[in-house]
């Protein structure tokens, strides 16, 4: 079956089943694994993560989406080439991936023979379930069942090493910097299964603006950097160009040097297996001794001295 992704998440998982010969196009992000790196990208962005801001990049998408345009491109002439059977994309989020509507509509007129198939999860079950969905679909339903009890296992051993935990830091995890958005969907559940008491965000439910006062008042112990899409390096150069309050300062996460940098892109904002390495990387920062320290490649303490504050207003 020729399969058409448009969702790096779902591009994962095909490859997870071992189905990754079966994938004619992928989007431009997709980047795991490296096998599939040199298939066609059937999508591209009309923004850049690269030259523009957080603060930029919010004004961009929700111009464009108010305006009920899109910020991605998909190119109908290489959908109607290739000619795929299924189609895996989602309607959960327009800044995620190329529009439900926007697919539906291409396939009817390029593809009309195509099963387009929505991927929507909300939460950690739900992201099995996809894997099960996809794997049924592609007549390896017994593969499917293998890799989502691997997944579980590997979930259930770290809930087995936290669950008699008493004290439990509270962590925020931020998906962006500017405005902050607070974390929905599956990551509450990763902080909850890692040992920690997810703060300003509730499990199943859609990450929302918040404000730097908001979190301020929820005084985290640990303050976890996740900009939806961005990778350690990515978050590292937007810091540069991000001031928090100075009120900041006294908030026990920055105060104690346990503000942390993860690459949001591979374990947080992409619902596929590798969630699973996400809630062992927060395991490892909130509970040094009992997981290990995490390695430089899973997440970098970003000192206090490189945030930038605002200066204290004059009494």
């Amino acid at each position: 079956m020729k399969i058409v992704s448009l969702l790096p998440s779902a591009t994962e998982i095909v490859c997870s089943l071992g189905l990754e010969k079966d994938l004619v196009a992928i989007t431009h992000e997709c980047d795991f694994p490296t096998q599939i790196t040199g298939l066609p990208a059937i999508t591209a962005s009309r923004i850049s993560h690269e030259t523009m801001t957080s603060n930029e990049i919010d004004h961009a998408v929700r111009s464009q989406l108010d305006g009920h345009g899109s910020i991605y491109n998909l190119d109908t002439e290489l959908l109607e080439k290739l000619k795929p059977e299924l189609i895996l994309t989602q309607e959960l989020c327009d800044v995620c991936a190329v529009s439900y509507k926007q697919v539906e509509k291409a396939a009817r007129m390029y593809v009309a023979d195509a099963t387009v198939v929505s991927l929507e999860p909300n939460t950690i079950e739900d992201i099995f379930s996809t894997i099960t969905t996809v794997a049924k679909l592609m007549g390896v339903t017994s593969k499917g069942a293998e890799v989502v009890a691997g997944l579980r296992n590997r979930l259930e051993a770290i809930r087995a090493k936290t669950s008699e935990i008493s004290e439990r830091p509270n962590v925020f995890m931020l998906e962006w910097l500017e405005p902050p958005f607070s974390p929905g969907h599956w990551v509450p559940e990763q902080v909850e299964i890692a040992g920690g008491s997810a703060i300003l965000g509730l499990p199943g439910e859609r990450s929302v603006t918040t404000t730097y006062e908001a979190i301020f008042a929820s005084q985290p112990d640990v303050l976890v950097l996740i900009p939806c899409g961005y990778y350690i390096s990515d978050t590292l150069r937007q810091l540069e160009n991000t001031e928090f309050p100075a009120t900041w300062n006294e908030i026990p996460a920055i105060r104690n040097n346990e503000v942390w940098a993860l690459d949001a892109t591979s374990y947080f904002s992409r619902p596929g297996p590798r969630l699973v390495d996400g809630a062992e990387i927060l395991a490892k920062i909130f509970h040094p001794t009992i997981f290990a320290e995490p390695t430089a490649s899973e997440a970098i303490r970003v000192d206090r001295s490189k945030l930038k504050f605002a200066m204290a207003a004059a009494a």
